[in-house]
């Protein structure tokens, strides 16, 4: 009980330590918020080449000074690093020191390819909520409230941010804002509706591709639903329509968050919804071409991120994938962080049932990930009950014992009149530019 206590004690204390000022850091003069950002930089790139395997072994080998990487413009001289080169061996960039050996474990949900491991050290956990106030000062502003607001959020059972707030929940004391409430996404929308309108929130939180097709579904039946004030996605895309019709339609903000396990503060909506502030002194973003050079503000290209707050895994000059844009030009809000005018991330397809119902792609993963001998997968829907699962596991044999307990759990997502045929693969292709589906519905919607 004592340690609980402490740990409890010591979390608040990192919060209330990182949270002065986290108001005021997006408007802070570009110079300003410059060194801030740069001391941060050149902070980690001494704790990576002092106790990160990778980076240790980089400096050494490559003759690179880490004190003379300063600014960064500096990271230049860092190589581009690739998800690949993380995946096959994930403890290379863990940090030898304490806070890496305390470090705690987050797996993605592999939708963009196979599944990569990435920790996070729990003081940056704890300091995470600090930081989040500057997105929380977007959503109270738009339903009026700093405290005493609710917030429901839809997601699969064991994501990131549910095993987030579990730790910060056991190693904080409860605050008082906002009351939370979750949902599944393996729940049929007649139970989502009744949970909504149960809970009656504020703010409602889940995937973008999962929150479109939720209202769409409300306005095509006619579903009456309690209206929160404010929708905020991530995870995924939604489309200019999706967004248009929520907030046409509804009468819904519809702000949009920019995170992924390997940085949980990329960047945020603000009230003008024109693009992702970036939250640049915790990570930095720059976009490249083809070949790996640094784009000018304007043109699109691939985001490169480097991560300066966690002190587990440690990803400098990180390929993400997605393919973005960096505006040139400042937001009206006033605020002085980069401004991410374009992004296109994950575009996950969402399978229609013949019965009006749909099932969302982190349910068939929440299937999949249960079964460690699957390296890839990939369900195509060909026709509205034909469809197709291809997997990739360590041989043929592997895959023809598997496959049945995986058939008969996705015949209960799909229904019991669906045809799922499968097969072995060795490997599977991605689309042109690099991405990988592993759902594609191929029927019209």
């Amino acid at each position: 009980m004592i340690k609980k206590l402490c740990n409890k004690l010591y979390g608040n204390g990192v919060v209330l330590a990182n949270l002065r000022g986290q108001h005021r850091v997006p408007y802070l003069p570009e110079e300003q918020l410059g060194a801030l950002r740069d001391a941060r930089l050149k902070a980690i790139v001494r704790y990576a080449a002092e106790t990160v395997p990778y980076y240790r072994g980089l400096f050494q080998r490559e003759g690179i000074d880490p004190r003379a990487i300063r600014t960064v413009a500096d990271l230049e001289r860092l190589p581009l690093l690739e998800k690949d080169t993380v995946r096959k061996d994930p403890c290379l960039f863990v940090s030898t020191s304490r806070r890496g050996r305390n470090a705690i474990s987050f797996t993605t949900s592999g939708t963009t390819g196979t599944p990569l491991e990435v920790y996070h050290d729990p003081y940056s956990l704890l300091a995470n909520i600090a930081f989040g106030e500057r997105e929380r000062k977007v959503m109270s502003k738009a339903f009026g409230k700093e405290f005493g607001y609710r917030e429901l959020s839809i997601n699969y059972p064991g994501n990131i941010v549910s095993k987030v707030r579990d730790f910060c929940h056991q190693r904080t004391f409860i605050p008082v804002r906002p009351e939370r409430c979750a949902l599944s996404v393996s729940e049929p929308v007649e139970r989502i509706v009744s949970g909504i309108n149960r809970f009656r929130p504020d703010v409602v939180t889940s995937y973008g591709s999962y929150l479109e097709t939720l209202f769409r579904t409300l306005a095509s039946r006619g579903i009456q639903m309690h209206l929160p004030r404010v929708i905020v996605y991530g995870g995924d895309g939604m489309s200019r329509e999706g967004r248009e019709l929520i907030e046409a339609k509804f009468g819904i903000s519809v702000l949009s968050s920019y995170q992924a396990v390997e940085s949980f503060k990329i960047g945020y909506f603000c009230e003008e919804r024109r693009g992702f502030h970036l939250h640049s002194d915790l990570c930095h973003v720059k976009v490249i071409d083809a070949d790996g050079a640094k784009l000018a503000s304007g043109e699109k290209g691939e985001v490169v991120i480097s991560n300066f707050v966690n002190r587990g895994t440690v990803l400098l000059n990180y390929r993400l994938g997605d393919i973005g844009v960096i505006s040139s030009q400042q937001c009206s809000c006033g605020r002085t962080l980069p401004l991410l005018s374009e992004l296109e991330g994950r575009a996950e397809d969402v399978i229609y049932l013949a019965d009006g119902g749909f099932v969302h792609p982190r349910v068939v993963w929440g299937v999949l990930k249960k079964k460690p001998e699957v390296l890839q997968y990939q369900l195509i829907q060909h026709e509205p009950e034909l469809f197709e699962l291809r997997l990739v596991t360590i041989d043929k044999n592997t895959c023809e014992r598997v496959i049945t307990d995986i058939s008969a759990s996705l015949q209960h997502l799909l229904g019991a009149s669906a045809r799922i045929d499968h097969g072995y693969y060795e490997e599977l292709q991605r689309e042109a530019g690099g991405k990988f589906r592993t759902v594609i519905s191929l029927c019209k919607q």
